[in-house]
């Protein structure tokens, strides 16, 4: 399939806030050759994001961070979560400005390096995010405390702990966001060779 698969037959935007609600009317080609009925679906534009684990390879530690989430509260669940650094890409701004810039903002840290984990749309059902995933190297010993832009309301606590801590937290379930779970998928399989990389690199 194709974009000449589908017919956009009207777009109208129902909502206008902080984010944007946008109304299509539409139809497909299907599997079996023909084309659907029109159907009525609606996206939820946001924007699109970055997201950054945060890994000091010396000492084998991550530092993610703990903050109020609406859309948590919403669902029923524990409002407060535990997550990579993330930020929404502004206008013309590099990926990786959006990480060096959001991982200050929300730790204190600067990194020294990143690693590109992937890109993933975040729920394509109903909303057109994308999120680009970054691995950055930092040092452990300069995280901590609380951070956050006074004017967003933003408070942000930051949390270190060991990548088997970390790790731990995923396969007991006890991770409940996308990125974050991607993340420490992620670093489960590819901590050996980060280390020997980075660490590597470090005494270059």
């Amino acid at each position: 399939m194709t974009p000449d698969d589908i017919e956009i037959l009207e777009r109208q935007t129902v909502f206008r806030g902080y984010f944007r609600i946008d109304r299509y009317r539409l139809r497909h080609r299907t599997f079996a050759g023909g084309w659907t009925g029109d159907v009525v679906l609606e996206v939820f534009e946001r924007g699109h994001a970055v997201a950054v684990l945060l890994y000091d390879p010396d000492l084998d530690q991550v530092v993610l961070i703990e903050q109020f989430r609406i859309g948590a509260h919403a669902a029923g669940r524990k409002a407060w979560l535990l997550e990579v650094v993330a930020g929404i890409i502004g206008k013309d701004e590099r990926l990786e400005d959006v990480a060096h810039r959001e991982t200050r903002e929300e730790t204190g840290c600067s990194p020294s390096d990143l690693i590109t984990i992937g890109d993933y749309l975040s729920s394509p059902g109903g909303s057109s995010e994308s999120v680009t995933l970054f691995c950055a190297r930092v040092d452990a010993q300069t995280a901590g405390g609380i951070h956050g832009l006074a004017h967003e309301n933003e408070d942000i606590r930051t949390v270190i702990m060991s990548a088997d801590q970390a790790i731990a937290h995923l396969d007991h379930g006890e991770l409940d966001n996308s990125a974050t779970i991607i993340a420490i998928g992620w670093l489960a399989r590819n901590r050996d060779r980060v280390r020997k990389e980075w660490c590597h690199n470090a005494g270059a």
